[in-house]
Order: C-alpha cells, then structure tokens, then sequence
C-alpha cells in the first residue's frame, strides 16, 4: 500500500523547489525552457497543478539550469511519480524495481528446489568472494551518480549472474530500476529501447553475446550503451552483463591488418569494463560456504559434500536440479544404466565404472516391456545421452580414465596391478551419486548387476566391497564367487577370510599360505591369530616363527608381541628396533614402551630424541611429556612453547602447566590469564590453582569467590579448601556449612575435620557420631587417631592405629612402630615397621627410608629405597626422591634431573 497523502504532497514539495529555484534565478518559463533545452510545454506542465509528475531527465535538466541538488528533487519525483503514474495507468521508465524481480526471471541458476505442493526455485546463501568488492564499488559509485558498466567473464555456472544479482541489492531501496531486455529478441529489444533508459536503472545484459554478438544489431547496441553511460542527463545507470571467455576474447581481439572489424565498437565499450571470475572457491571462500552450512545451509552443506576437494561450488550447485531432471525424465536405457552406477558406487566400486560391465548389469533393471523394446544400438544411444552435458559443464555419466602416474627416474615403481580394464570407463556425477545413497540404500540390485561385477571388475578393492555387499544383501552364492575373485585379484580381507575357513577345516598349511598371501598384499593378515593358537597348543617355535612372519609383514600387533619377547629374553637392541617398527607402523602404545625401554638403560638423550621425533608429527602426548622434560631441565622458554603447542590443540592441562611456569617466574598476570583460559575451557581445577594464587597474595574475597565457582562446577576439594579458608578467617559456622557439603560427599577426611570442630565448640556428642561415621575408613582412622594422639590419649590412639592396620593402612603401622619405639619398646617397634615394610606400599617404604636416612641407618635407608623403586609404581616427581646417594639400584649413575 502506498501513501497517497505522502505521494501528493511530495509533488506539491517538488514543484515548490522548482519555483523557489525559478524565482532566484529570475527567469521565466520560457527562458528557463530554452537553458534547460526542453520543450515550453514540458516544462510549463511541470508547475501546473492535475498533472502528472515531471520524468526523471526533466528534473535533471531543471536542476542543473536552477542550480538545485538533483538527487534530492529525484527522491521526490520518484515517490509523487508513483501515485500519479499509477493513478493514471502509466507507467514511466523501462523495467521495474528491483525488488519486484525474482532473479530466476534474470537467469540466476537455481540451486535446488524447495518442498510444498508447488515446488519453488531456492537459492543457497551467497558467498562473498575477491569479484564482488569490485561489484559492488561499482554499484556504490553508481549510487553517487557516476554511471558505470561491468561485464562479468567466467566458464558456465561459475557465479556470474548471481553475483550481479547480489551486487544490485544495496540499489533496491534506493528506488533504482532493473530493465531486461528480452521481447521480441534480446539485441532488438535492447536496440528499440536503450534510448529511452532513465536515471537509476539497471541493465540487465546477462549472456551479452546475445546483445554484443548480435552480426546486425550488436555493434548499433554497442553504440548505444556507449552514448548511454556518457550522457549527462540520463545518468547514472548500471550496466551488467555476463560473458563466456570465448566470447570475450572473439570481442576483444584486434583482427589482422587489412580484415574487417566487426567488433570494433564493442571491443571499445568492454575495454576497462570487463572482470574475470574464477572457476573454484579458494580457501577463504571455502571457509565461509563451511560456516554458512553450519548455520543451517542444507544446499551448501551438500555441495560441500561433493564438491569441497576441488572448489567448483557454484557448478555443482548450478548443475544438481538439472541432473536430477535428467534422471526422472530420462528413458528407461537412460535409467537404468545410471541406476547400475549408483548401487555400484554405493556399494564400494570405485570412481572408475567399466562401460562393459555398465552396459550387461543395467538388463535387468528394466521391465520385461522395456527389455523386449531394445534395439541393437540402445547402449550406444544411452551413454550418448548421458554424456551430454548440463550446467557447469557436468555429465551425468561421462567418460574418464585414469591420469598416468609420473616418478623420477631411478626412483621407486609402483607394483603391477593385478589385473587391468579394457574398454571405456565412465563416471557418474557427484550429485547422481549422492542421490543413489540416499534413494537406493535399501534396494538390492538384481542379478545382472552381481553376474556383471564378477564378470568384468577387476580391481581388487571393488570386487573385495561387492563380496561384503553380497553378504550383507543375503546374495550368499554370489558373495562366495565374488570374493574367490577377489582373492584371486590379492585383496587382503578376501584372502584373510578364506583362510579362516582354511583353518577351520583343518588345512593350516592352506591357511598360512592365505595369510601369507594377504601380509604380501600390504593388508593385516592372520598370522599373529595363527601364532596364538600354535603358542596355545604348546608350539612355542611355530609360535615364533609365525609372529616374526607377520612382523615382517608390518602386522603391528605382531610387532609389539616380537618386541616384548625380545625384551625379555634380554636382546635390548632387537626389542628397540620392533618397538619402533610398531611406533612407524602406527601404534602410539609402543612410543610408551620404547621410552620406558631407554629409561630403564638410563638413555635419556633417546627418550629426549624419541619424545622430539614424535612431538614433530603432532603427538600431543610427547608434546607435554617433552615440556615436562625442559622444565625439568631448568629450559622454562623452551617448555613454555611446547606446553603452548599442546594447548593450542586443547589440551587444557597443558595451560595449566604453562601458568605454573609463568607464575614461578614471576609472571603473575600472565598465569592468571592462561588460569582463566584453561576455566573457561571447562577445567574446575584451573580455578582452584588460581584462587591458591589469589590466596598467597593476599586477595581474599578474590579466593573465596574463584573457591566458590570452582565448588560449583563440581569439584569438591574447592569446596575442602573454601572450608578451610573460613575456617582461617574464624567464620567457623560457615566452614562448617561447608565441611558438612563435602563429608555428604562420603569424604572420611571431611567428616573427621567436621567432627574436630564440633568437639572444639562444645558438641561432644555430635563430634562422637561423625568420628564413629569417619571409623568406617582406614586413612580416617589414623587421622583420627592422630587427633587423639595429639589430645594425649595414648591407649585410644593406639586402639584406632591398631584398627586402621588391621584394616590394610601401612601408615598406621608405620605410625605404630614410631609410638613403641618413643616408648622404648625397640623389638615391638621392629616388629610394626616390618609389617610395615610388607604391603609393599611405595610411599610407606620411602617414609622408612627416611626414617632409617634420618637416624643414620644408610644401609637399612637404602634397603628400603631399593624395596620402593622396585614396585615400580613411582611417578617422575617421586623418582627424584628415591636415590639420595647417586646411585640406582643396579649401582649405575642416578638419571640427571636437575
């Protein structure tokens, strides 16, 4: 709806400019007439009140004679003109607003079609590339009032047209038009009425050769575009076109010396106005289509899906509606050679479809009518017809072949293959393939299509996945035939499947030569399963020789099953060399057991060296562990930019290890950021390290709060230390609160710290029910005797000591030990401490050894440092406690941490 009121009174607006302009200048209308180069009446018509508004090229000629902004007196003209126009059936200007376009009516390729009774033409969301900043300078500028002129060049289905499409968007509110030219012919139309295109107009020249090319017209229409762009009055326009490069360059070329010029106008006209668009998305390009789907663009996500490794997007997307078209409405030939492809790309034959095995797996895919109605050249006829191209230049079957492979001299061949295609090959378009995934998943194909694969594939892979096929499809007879053919062609899970019905039939020198077979093929094979039944069967030496087989044949579990037996038969050397095999062969697992080999020979410049080589490939793993290494090694520079490294790639532990180099340094602000990215990732604990550090310094409320959020988000030791931070600051109800929140949690030691603060205030009888709560633990029961112990209750705490080891608690014996020996009871202290010594336990055996370290006991200190290693349950960080005088226990140098 429009406003008429509004629409009146801009021409009333309109006409008093003008008149106020007339009467500064002090002109009449006459003379006015005569400046502006207008007819009397025209101009008179102009003033007088019932007619219609003035044309654009009028207030344009007024304007400059009256010295008046043109633009503004056009804003008005444009919206009176609307009313009267309208009002009088007229309609003034060629074209119509842009926004009354659809830009499928302007050849814009539609991209897919949208769901509902009446399918509608939908377009995906447009992607900004390099061509559309200049696109849209144009535009801008035209919008200043410089007229301009752009021809888009590109092969088919490139973007052109859509581009132009977006560029004029920003204009369409501006009241700018868009004129087509297409009635009668394009060049006529264009010829009869390019004289007549006014101010803010598009013109719309999409496939230009149509205007351009024209042998009678297109050099007239050249003129004419020409004179439009200069002429001051009918400024500014916008002229768009859209050209392949062959045309361009047909336009543009200067012909011989002496030869007709039949372009010479249009090669001036395109001179400077031309601009290449490129055939592919680049990365940047391809990075902003990815977000677009990700945000909900289904037609970009599936040509994404196609088309992602080479870039051609707008091709895919141009030629997917008309591809499908082809499909539905395509003869029964047609169909059913494209249904063959489809089930056999889906079910697993490679890129490459033989036109012989095409041609024979398509009989039986159509009806017995259709088949009885073959002629003798039907598959001619049908490959022909599917070879024929739709937009951007896509086939739905077209023939290929495959790119010979090119090595230097000297260098490594490649091995023969097995068998080879003769015959032409052809490939089905992507999105033809896409679609038979999606339609075709369920079906099953008929016979023709089984009896066609086992006749003509020859590659191993597609035999071998059309085998699995059958299975899976319950075609059981063809399966069996068709792996046999697989097999026979050295695909390794044929092979390893055969040799299984080998080995359960009895034939294991069968078998073996099977599995042999498929190691030989660069597959996994059975022999490491081979191996364990002969080592199950009590044939240790076949066991052997059947690993190191299937070793050689880079099994890597074979690798790391040679690798530990040689390890334990004390061949250190051949042990490294399988583990590495294993390391290269893709087992991460044996980077750990070859680290732990050189550590144990105390080769740390080969563990360095081994955590360098597989930090190099990525290993976040070795990463960190090589930052712990520097670290160590004093190189905080160097192990901050491993450690960055690793929290690059998400590693949230390693940010936290980079802010506790930082805040050793003294780099407080700078731990407190990498503290606050690690939290924001998610890590709670990130918060605790970083209200410890806020508690150090002096910032309470800051430590409370970071407490409180880290407790939060679940982790409950935050909420041991909120407690104990109240409890610092004597608000003994709240630490309470807290204390009760974490025993809830069925923390003993909580319950244990919660009952002592109810015996300090008074509450014996609340503290006995949480101590007899907290008695149900071991670790609880010596806190809990320490807590007697310390109260001068000798016997109680003796009691509970007791109770704790009966319980399996080696510190409460050690503890046992300590109080007989304060006692004077030596032999009742030797007995605890070698009970002590029995469970085993690492940590229990290191605090012996510092006792025995501490009373001058070197020899018994040693003994039990030497009981402490041998767990091997120790960490790096307890290891560097375990050798106070230097030595290992096998007497060679301690490693060299520093």
């Amino acid at each position: 709806m429009h406003d008429e009121r509004s629409e009146l009174a801009a021409l009333v607006e309109l006409r008093k400019r003008l008149a106020d302009g007339l009467a500064r200048a002090g002109l009449n209308k006459t003379q006015l007439a005569a400046r502006a180069e207008l007819g009397r009446t025209t101009v008179q018509e102009t003033f007088q009140a019932g007619k219609p508004a003035p044309s654009a090229e009028t207030v344009v000629a007024l304007a400059r004679v009256l010295r008046l902004p043109d633009q503004q007196l056009l804003d008005l003209r444009r919206v009176a003109a609307r009313e009267i126009d309208l009002a009088l059936g007229k309609d003034h200007g060629l074209g119509k607003p842009i926004a009354e376009w659809d830009p499928h009516d302007l050849e814009v390729h539609p991209a897919g079609v949208g769901s509902g009774a009446v399918p509608q033409r939908v377009l995906p969301g447009y992607v900004q590339r390099g061509h559309d900043r200049i696109l849209t300078d144009a535009a801008l500028e035209a919008v200043q009032g410089k007229s301009q002129m752009l021809v888009l060049v590109g092969t088919s289905s490139t973007g052109k047209t859509r581009a132009c499409w977006e560029a004029i968007q920003p204009l369409a509110p501006r009241g700018w038009r868009l004129w087509h030219p297409f009635d009668p012919t394009r060049a006529d139309a264009a010829l009869d009425d390019l004289e007549r295109v006014g101010p803010r107009t598009v013109v719309w020249f999409n496939e230009a050769q149509h205007y351009l090319g024209n042998p009678q017209l297109g050099e007239r229409i050249a003129a004419a575009v020409h004179t439009l762009l200069i002429h001051p009055k009918r400024r500014p326009v916008l002229v768009l076109g859209t050209l392949w490069p062959g045309y361009a360059d047909q336009y543009t070329a200067l012909p011989p010396a002496g030869s007709p010029d039949p372009h010479s106008r249009v090669r001036e006209l395109l001179a400077g106005r031309t601009l290449t668009i490129p055939d592919t998305f680049g990365q940047d390009a391809l990075r902003t289509a990815s977000v677009l789907a990700q945000d909900g663009d289904q037609l970009l996500a599936d040509a994404l899906t196609r088309a992602h490794a080479h870039g051609r997007i707008t091709q895919d997307l141009a030629g997917a509606p008309e591809l499908l078209r082809r499909y539905e409405h395509s003869t029964p030939t047609v169909k059913a050679v494209l249904q063959a492809a489809m089930d056999a790309r889906h079910l697993g034959v490679g890129l490459h479809l033989p036109q012989t095995f095409l041609t024979d797996a398509a009989v039986d895919y159509l009806s017995d009518q259709d088949y009885d109605e073959l002629t003798d050249d039907w598959a001619e006829a049908a490959f022909a017809d599917l070879a024929r191209p739709v937009h951007g230049k896509q086939a739905p079957l077209r023939r290929t072949g495959s790119r010979p492979r090119r090595r230097p001299p000297g260098g490594p061949t490649s091995a023969p293959t097995p068998s080879s295609v003769t015959g032409p090959v052809f490939r089905l378009a992507d999105y033809l393939e896409q679609h038979g995934r999606t339609t075709r998943l369920r079906l099953c194909p008929p016979a023709s299509f089984w009896a066609a694969a086992h006749a003509h594939l020859t590659h191993p892979d597609d035999l071998g996945n059309l085998a699995i096929a059958a299975q899976q499809k319950h075609r059981l007879q063809w399966a069996h035939h068709l792996r046999l053919r697989a097999a026979d062609a050295g695909h390794p899970y044929s092979l390893n499947y055969l040799a299984r019905i080998w080995e359960a039939a009895g034939d294991t020198e069968g078998a073996e030569t099977l599995y042999q077979r498929a190691a030989d093929a660069g597959g996994p094979s059975g022999l490491t399963d081979l191996a364990e039944q002969r080592r199950e069967a009590g044939d240790p030496e076949g066991a052997e020789a059947l690993y190191r087989r299937a070793a050689d044949a880079g099994d890597a579990d074979a690798l790391l099953i040679v690798a530990s037996r040689r390890k334990a038969a004390g061949d250190r050397e051949g042990a490294e060399a399988f583990y590495q095999r294993a390391v290269d062969a893709g087992r991460p697992d044996a980077l750990v057991d070859l680290v732990e080999l050189k550590e144990e020979a105390g080769d740390w410049e080969g563990v360095r060296a081994l955590f360098e080589w597989a930090a190099g490939s990525g290993d976040t793993y070795a990463t960190a562990r090589l930052a712990d290494m520097r670290a160590g090694a004093g190189d905080q520079e160097g192990a901050e930019t491993l450690y960055q490294q690793v929290a690059d790639a998400g590693d949230t532990d390693a940010l936290i290890n980079l802010a506790e180099l930082k805040e050793y340094a003294g780099d407080f602000d700078g731990a407190e950021a990498l503290y606050q990215r690690a939290a924001e990732a998610g890590d709670a604990s990130a918060l605790v390290y970083l209200a410890q550090m806020k508690e150090e310094a002096g910032d309470w409320e800051s430590a409370n709060a970071l407490y409180q959020r880290a407790a939060d988000a679940g982790d409950t030791g935050a909420l041991t230390y909120l407690a104990q931070l109240r409890e610092e600051h004597g608000d003994l109800d709240g630490a309470q609160a807290l204390y009760q929140q974490v025993a809830d949690t069925d923390d003993t030691y909580a319950v244990v710290h919660l009952a002592q603060l109810r015996e300090k205030a008074g509450d014996v009888e609340g503290a006995e029910t949480l101590y007899q709560q907290a008695a149900t633990n071991p670790g609880a029961l010596t806190v809990l005797a320490r807590t007697w112990e310390q109260a001068g209750d000798w016997e109680g705490a003796k009691a509970v000591y007791q109770r704790a080891a009966d319980a399996g608690h080696a510190g409460a014996l050690v503890r046992l030990a300590e109080m007989q020996e304060r006692a004077g009871d030596l032999k009742g202290a030797k007995t605890f401490y070698q009970q002590a010594a029995a469970t085993g336990d690492p940590d229990t055996l290191i605090g012996l050894a510092l006792m025995r370290d501490e009373a001058g006991d070197r020899e018994g200190a040693e003994t039990f440092y030497r009981q402490a290693a041998d767990t091997g349950e120790l960490s790096d960080d307890e290891a560097k406690m375990r050798w106070p005088y230097g030595l290992d226990p096998d007497g060679s140098p301690s490693p060299p941490w520093s």
